[in-house]
């Protein structure tokens, strides 16, 4: 039986709800280029995939299908973003807790997101403080971003833990993705950017629709063990 010793945490969409500030970023953005604005379930669907992807997705969303603003625009994303990533963000109902718990059961806690990686940083300690988290990581330029499976296997290395002793959870195909080829058992939650239909889609060992489902499953393993 599984004795699992670490949570590795997706960010927007899994522990912070952060389309306020996605949205409102993009959108500030295409503003100063005198582009359309985009919806906030727009910018839901063109999540997952890093800031990149964000913005090509939102400039072909307004029309510029040739993406002739993509670089200026992507220029200028990163600084509204840093201005603005815990504009309206807050943890989602229970995921403080959850933390907590996690951690009194001594599993290490580290979150991967493909949010650029000094936002990322700043989003975890201003929502969650200092030293509830052993290790944050966003996007980087050194490291290929998820589904690809470096970033979430150094973070076992750098934890000391083999792949299949820790919990990898998220919020979309992304995640979903990201887990089976760390290795690592999986958990989608289904309050975050994708729908329950969509979730349902991903090969993955559960969808969850509570925190009290994560601890659930973690703590059945541990019981059977």
């Amino acid at each position: 039986m599984i004795m699992y010793k670490a949570c590795i945490f997706d960010l927007d969409g899994t522990l912070t709800d952060t389309l306020d500030s996605l949205t409102f970023s993009v959108n500030e953005t295409l503003k100063q280029f005198q582009l359309q604005q985009i919806t906030k379930e727009q910018c839901r669907t063109f999540v997952g995939n890093g800031a990149k992807v964000l913005i090509e997705k939102s400039l072909k969303a307004v029309g510029d299908e040739s993406l002739s603003h993509m670089e200026e625009v992507f220029a200028l994303y990163g600084t509204v973003l840093a201005n603005n990533c815990t504009y309206e963000v807050k943890p989602y109902p229970g995921v403080v807790q959850l933390l907590h718990e996690l951690k009194c059961r001594g599993l290490k806690l580290g979150v991967l997101s493909n949010k650029p990686d000094q936002q990322a940083i700043h989003v975890v300690r201003t929502i969650f403080g200092e030293g509830l988290f052993d290790y944050v990581q966003g996007q980087r330029t050194d490291v290929p971003r998820k589904p690809d499976p470096t970033a979430a296997i150094e973070m076992a290395n750098r934890f000391q833990v083999n792949t299949e002793q820790i919990v990898y959870i998220g919020d979309s195909e992304v995640d979903a993705a990201t887990g089976k080829a760390a290795g690592m058992s999986t958990i989608l939650v289904d309050w975050g950017f994708r729908s329950r239909e969509e979730l349902e889609k991903t090969e993955v060992q559960w969808i969850v629709s509570s925190t009290d489902e994560i601890l659930d499953i973690i703590g059945k393993e541990e019981n059977d063990r």
